[in-house]
């Protein structure tokens, strides 16, 4: 359902998003890149349907974005963390066979930007998005930096109903067409 106003600007819709930070070492006293998430994504006017901590282990983020993309109240998930070259980081070994369509623009305009921050390091970095049963899924790095530079130039407006020309929230009731 489209909602406009009587001078054709839209209205906003708030998401559900899930937030999981992926780390052998992290903990809800010390996390910085989800707590980043979770209060950029409430300023936004988003609701935080849930956040967890899980360890670098493919089989446990695989199953904790299993669970939320099966959850129909949940329409977007962000993993910050794993998306490195290290023997330990497997986020995207773990999400992207869930995905069934993969969003490449993301993690390319993502490591474009992070050029400009990081220079030659962006390379490392394997950030990715795709849809999976109607749910958006973005894989980011896991410093705050990653997150802000990621929700602020990329995420934010995409999940925002009022960015036009288009945005990822307009196309949510055909996410599962077939």
């Amino acid at each position: 359902m489209t909602v406009t106003r009587s001078d054709g600007a839209r209205e906003f819709r708030s998401l559900n998003i899930a937030v999981l930070v992926v780390s052998d070492t992290r903990t809800e006293a010390d996390d910085r890149s989800g707590k980043t998430l979770a209060e950029r994504l409430l300023k936004s006017g988003h609701t935080l349907a849930e956040k967890r901590i899980v360890p670098d282990n493919v089989y446990r983020i695989r199953a904790v974005v299993s669970q939320w993309i099966a959850d129909e109240a949940v329409q977007a998930v962000i993993t910050t963390g794993g998306t490195g070259v290290t023997g330990r980081d497997g986020t995207p070994e773990a999400v992207a066979p869930l995905f069934d369509k993969t969003l490449d623009g993301f993690g390319e305009l993502f490591r474009a930007l992070s050029f400009q921050e990081i220079k030659t390091s962006t390379m490392q970095s394997r950030a990715l998005a795709g849809v999976a049963n109607g749910t958006y899924i973005f894989c980011l790095p896991g410093s705050s930096g990653a997150c802000h530079t990621a929700w602020d130039q990329l995420i934010k407006e995409q999940l925002d109903y009022r960015t036009r020309p288009c945005n990822l929230v307009e196309l949510m009731s055909r996410l599962r067409e077939v």
